[in-house]
C-alpha cells in the first residue's frame, strides 16, 4: 500500500520538515559521489553497528571507536538507494507536515529526533552483536506515524494498491492505514526472529521501536489542544 496524500492540509509552513528533507537528500547525493568502498567506510563510520559497542576489540581491529555513539544520531541522514531515501522522504512529506503543525518547529525537531535516536537504541538492543551498518531515517518516521495516528485518527489517506497490475486509488482511515503498518512491521519483526538466518535489510525493530517511542512522548511534548483550536470537520475533510 502506496499513500499518496492524506486530506488535511498544514496551517502553517512546515519548515522543519522539508529541511529534514532537504539535509537527507543533499547528503544522498554525496553518497553517490563516493565509490563503493568509500561509501562502505562511510557507512560503518556513521551507520550504527551495534557490535561497535558490544564487542570492543573486533571495532578497534576494524578502525571503529567503541566510545563514538555519533552513530546514533549520523545514521538518521544515511540511506542505502534510491528506493531507501524515496520510500522514506515521502512517508515524511506526507504525514510530518501536520505533526510539525501541532507540535510546533522546535518541538518537531526534538520529537523527530527523540524518536529517531529511541529506535536505534531498540534496533541496538534486539541485535547487539550486529557487525551490519544500520542507516536511514525510518526509525524517526516511524515515531511521525505514531504521532498521526493519535492527532489525526480519522483523516483520509488516498492509498495506491496494485492488484494483478491494475492499479486501485482507495481512500483509507488513518487509523486503519497506519494500524496495518504497524502491525506488518510487528509480523515481519517477530518473523525475523524466529527465522534469524532468513535474509532482510530491514531493521524492522527500529520501526517498531520509533512507533511506539512516537506515541509515549507525543502528549509530553503537545503543549496545545488543536482541537479548541480548530473545528473537527476542518481534520476530516474528504476530498
Amino acid at each position: 500500500m502506496i499513500p499518496l496524500k492524506d486530506s488535511i492540509p498544514h496551517r502553517e509552513f512546515p519548515f522543519i520538515n522539508y529541511l529534514l528533507i532537504g539535509i537527507n537528500c543533499i547528503i544522498f547525493i554525496y553518497e553517490t559521489s563516493l565509490s563503493p568502498v568509500e561509501l562502505e567506510m562511510l557507512f560503518y563510520h556513521y551507520g550504527l553497528v551495534p557490535a561497535r559497542y558490544t564487542h570492543p576489540i573486533w571495532a578497534t581491529i576494524a578502525g571503529l571507536s567503541p566510545n563514538n555513539y555519533l552513530p546514533f544520531f549520523t545514521n538518521l541522514f544515511l540511506h542505502g538507494g534510491w528506493l531507501h531515501i524515496i520510500g522514506n522522504m515521502w512517508f515524511l512529506l506526507i504525514f510530518g507536515d501536520n505533526v510539525e503543525d501541532r507540535l510546533g518547529h522546535a518541538k518537531y525537531l526534538i520529537f523527530y529526533l527523540l524518536c529517531g535516536i529511541g529506535a536505534n537504541l531498540v534496533h541496538f538492543w534486539v541485535n547487539p552483536n550486529s557487525t551490519i551498518p544500520t542507516v536511514g531515517a525510518s526509525g524517526a518516521i516511524s515515531g511521525i506515524m505514531g504521532a498521526y495516528l493519535l492527532l489525526f485518527p480519522f483523516s483520509r489517506i488516498i492509498t495506491f494498491i496494485p492488484i494483478f497490475f491494475i492499479p486501485y486509488f482507495i481512500e483509507i482511515p488513518a487509523i486503519f492505514y497506519i494500524l496495518i503498518w504497524f502491525f506488518m512491521q510487528l509480523f515481519s519483526g517477530m518473523f525475523s526472529l524466529a527465522m534469524p538466518y532468513a535474509s532482510s535489510n530491514i531493521a524492522f525493530f527500529a520501526h517498531i521501536g520509533g512507533f511506539v517511542i512516537g506515541l509515549l512522548i507525543l502528549p509530553l511534548l503537545k503543549n496545545r489542544d488543536y482541537r479548541k483550536l480548530y473545528p473537527d470537520e476542518f481534520y476530516f475533510t474528504n476530498y
